[in-house]
């Protein structure tokens, strides 16, 4: 790069000595406008004027459409929210369910199932607890350092051993759960004092109360079953039969139990049978969202517009209207043509039918 022009301040002498003169600039390389712009990359020139190019501005107006439409639809499922009802929504929590009525503007909220539930499920887990302790060191280890968590966790067993009668549970549940406590305590004990565990001791222990477990998982389900019947059938009441028949029930739960949920199941057969395969939503997540109300409204108000929007926009094809309302992307069935050859491409239809579409 050269240098711009440069010169040195003039002095002015108002005494009119003609011996001070302005003394000469020195010249450096000069440069036109034109020179300049040779200077400017045309690749960067392309990308930094961007609106100067036809193709961009055509194509950020086609996007523009698509910008307007989402904006719109967002903004049509917002308001939407407020008006959804009869609504239920089910967070799948640990203590067998959080259940809250959304009615008329109104919301109730509690927790349904008995706490027997709670508890058979607690002791059902003395295995789970003691294998997430181990698992690490189950090929092998030198080291100790499982000892104390794992001696930590049989005092917590040891706790709920001493204290289980006073749990006041039925006769047979309270059996099956000392048979837990007792066998659990025992493997730890038995590893503590070796210093040792295998993947075959292990196993040897889970089976040999596995019976156990089937019996509190009988009543823990017994438990679901009960609480769930009887908060479903006292709204049902409260919102009216012919009310009952457009409830929407929405069941938020972790990925691994959205597949027959112990909700949704039971639920199911509360629903009017000709809208439960619509109506009844499981929504799994990556973990339950703290404001789980909000999530499970938002994506029913989605549901709900799509459903009348696929049939609006898609009246000539069920299968994509359909495509539209579910789970399914609306290209899935297009790609998958495609990849196996199965789809020509569609003969390009002349426009027209404007007629039709104002008369209509």
């Amino acid at each position: 790069m050269g240098y711009e022009n440069q010169g040195c301040p003039v002095r002015h002498d108002h005494g009119g000595n003609p011996s001070h003169h302005q003394q000469p600039r020195p010249q450096g390389p000069s440069r036109s406008p034109h020179r300049r712009a040779e200077d400017i990359d045309p690749h960067d020139l392309d990308m930094t004027a961007y609106w100067s190019s036809p193709t961009v501005r055509a194509r950020n107006a086609i996007f523009q459409i698509d910008t307007d439409m989402q904006r719109n639809y967002a903004a049509l499922k917002a308001e939407l929210i407020e008006h959804l009802s009869p609504v239920i929504i089910v967070n799948n929590d640990p203590q067998g369910g959080e259940y809250t009525l959304v009615h008329n503007g109104k919301t109730e909220t509690l927790h349904p199932i008995p706490e027997t539930f709670e508890l058979a499920k607690s002791i059902a887990h003395v295995p789970l607890g003691i294998f997430s302790i181990i698992a690490p060191y189950l090929k092998g280890s030198e080291t100790s350092d499982w000892v104390a968590p794992l001696s930590a966790f049989a005092d917590t067993l040891g706790a709920a051993r001493q204290q289980l009668r006073d749990a006041d549970l039925p006769g047979e549940l309270e059996r099956s759960c000392r048979h837990i406590l007792d066998s659990g305590i025992r493997f730890i004990e038995k590893s503590i004092e070796l210093g040792y565990f295998s993947i075959r001791s292990f196993e040897a222990f889970s089976g040999s109360v596995y019976d156990s477990i089937r019996t509190n998982m009988w009543y823990a389900s017994d438990a679901q079953i009960t609480g769930v019947q009887k908060i479903m059938k006292r709204w049902k009441k409260k919102i009216g039969h012919q009310q009952w028949k457009d409830l929407y029930v929405v069941v938020i739960s972790i990925w691994t139990t959205s597949v027959l949920n112990q909700n949704s199941i039971i639920i199911r057969e509360l629903m009017d049978p000709a809208r439960v395969d619509t109506h009844l939503i499981d929504l799994p997540a990556a973990e339950i969202p703290e404001d789980y109300v909000f999530v499970a409204l938002d994506n029913l108000a989605r549901i709900v517009q799509d459903n009348v929007a696929a049939e609006m926009v898609f009246p000539t094809d069920q299968e994509v209207a359909d495509a539209l309302k579910g789970t399914e992307d609306l290209l899935s069935d297009t790609i998958l043509e495609q990849l196996h050859g199965e789809s020509d491409r569609p003969a390009t239809t002349a426009s027209g039918g404007d007629a039709d579409a104002n008369a209509a």
